[in-house]
């Protein structure tokens, strides 16, 4: 479990314990669950991307299979199998750039990581501070830590979480991508290269997509060319979620976000990490099945519907695109699944039909789940005998988080499940 360590703070009720949970959903699926979303993109999912999209058995939209698994808040890195010996210890004490571990190395413990992040930071006081650090009787955890930040104008969390991507790899890209504004509503998304040719990513946004409140997540991604990956996430409130905003913006500028993602010390935490020697490559990732999909997608909106919009989530088996037939922007968005008979009985239940060839069809009208006002969800699913699943959902806005456009979706059911029972999918 987590360490927990108190400091003295004027202001206790700003001590609020910091938890990494699991992440319910791909895009913020309703808010469900609590998680720190640096900390959960640090942990990274180079491992098991296929098995989650197989495995994920809600709709689009909704609470979309568990995009990585914990206890305790444990965060879970890519890798698994037995570690290639202990860990080494943090950059405090070896900076070696590339990752290795030794049997005679200790492990990071969760005070040096809370430690490390206060002496990284500008000068002022720390509320509730909570870490975990690198052991290498659990080498399936990343290591965390997160403090309460007051330089006097107000206490403001502010996390970092490490773990090691496959250099010029699937995740090493998408760690340092600009979020996709359907989904991410953001103020801005600054891409720099450093002279030591890392690339990070910051970017302004907020905890909630749909600004329900009006905390404040500011992050910064940052991915070495030995595949160090720093997380550092901030707010505009003590906690991610559950207390008010003590301030205007998060304590750090953009450029002491990029100062403290970059800092050295991280990038030992990380060669402490036990490695597991079979992973030597990266799954092969099918990226251009995406491309294919949203064009088949494309070729079957309906005439008269312009897509305006189009774009792919991280993973390669959901497309999106956004079409208007001049009276309000609709988004469309579909899944293409193979091999997902294991989960039939959870998909098709009650009030779900067999056609003539066995392929099973549900269909569902109901509200959005993303915050937009007046956002409704119509969605077919459809699975074949041999379990090839095609979900196709339209929704009555351009984006789920923002209030709805017209009062229905541009598509009616039956072209949404003319377009999922498509033999183009097949291809």
């Amino acid at each position: 479990m987590p360490v927990e360590r108190q400091h003295n703070d004027s202001d206790s009720s700003d001590d609020q314990a910091f938890e990494v949970r699991l992440s319910a959903a791909l895009h913020d699926a309703g808010d469900t669950f609590d998680a720190d979303r640096g900390a959960l993109a640090a942990a990274g999912t180079v491992r098991g991307r296929r098995l989650r999209l197989r495995r994920r058995t809600t709709v689009l939209g909704g609470a979309a299979g568990v995009a990585l698994a914990g206890v305790g808040g444990a965060l879970l890195v890519p890798w698994s199998g037995s570690p290639a010996g202990q860990p080494r210890p943090p950059s405090s004490v070896s900076t070696t750039p590339h990752p290795t571990s030794s049997p005679a190395a200790r492990a990071v413990t969760s005070d040096e990581m809370i430690s490390t992040l206060e002496k990284l930071l500008p000068k002022g006081k720390f509320g509730k501070a909570v870490g975990r650090g690198v052991d290498a009787s659990e080498p399936l955890v990343a290591p965390y830590a997160q403090v309460v930040f007051e330089d006097g104008h107000g206490p403001g969390a502010i996390s970092v979480a490490v773990n090691r991507v496959l250099p010029g790899g699937y995740d090493a890209q998408q760690a340092v991508r600009c979020p996709d504004k359907v989904f991410s509503p953001y103020d801005s998304c600054v891409t720099s290269h450093l002279p030591d040719a890392s690339v990070v990513t910051v970017v302004k946004g907020y905890e909630y997509p749909d600004r329900r409140v009006d905390t404040k997540l500011w992050t910064a991604n940052l991915v070495t060319p030995d595949g160090h990956h720093v997380s550092v996430s901030e707010w505009n409130a003590a906690a991610e979620k559950g207390l008010p905003v003590s301030r205007d913006e998060p304590p750090l500028s953009a450029a002491q976000l990029t100062e403290l993602a970059a800092a050295k010390e991280w990038r030992g935490v990380v060669d402490a990490i036990p490695e597991d020697p079979r992973q030597t490559q990266e799954p092969p990732m099918a990226q251009e099945d995406g491309k294919a999909i949203r064009q088949t997608l494309a070729s079957l909106v309906p005439k008269g519907l312009k897509v305006v919009a189009h774009g792919s989530d991280d993973d390669d088996q959901f497309t999106y695109v956004v079409v208007d037939d001049g009276k309000g922007r609709s988004l469309v968005q579909i899944n293409v699944q193979p091999d997902m008979s294991d989960v039939a009985s959870q998909l098709f239940g009650a009030g779900s039909e067999t056609l003539a060839d066995g392929t099973r069809v549900a269909e569902r009208k109901q509200p959005g789940e993303k915050g937009g006002a007046g956002v409704v969800m119509w969605t077919v699913d459809t699975m074949r005998t041999d379990g090839f699943r095609v979900v196709i959902s339209a929704f009555n806005s351009g984006s789920q988080q923002t209030a709805a456009t017209r009062t229905a979706p541009a598509l009616t059911m039956k072209q949404l499940r003319a377009i999922a029972l498509s033999p183009r999918w097949r291809a």
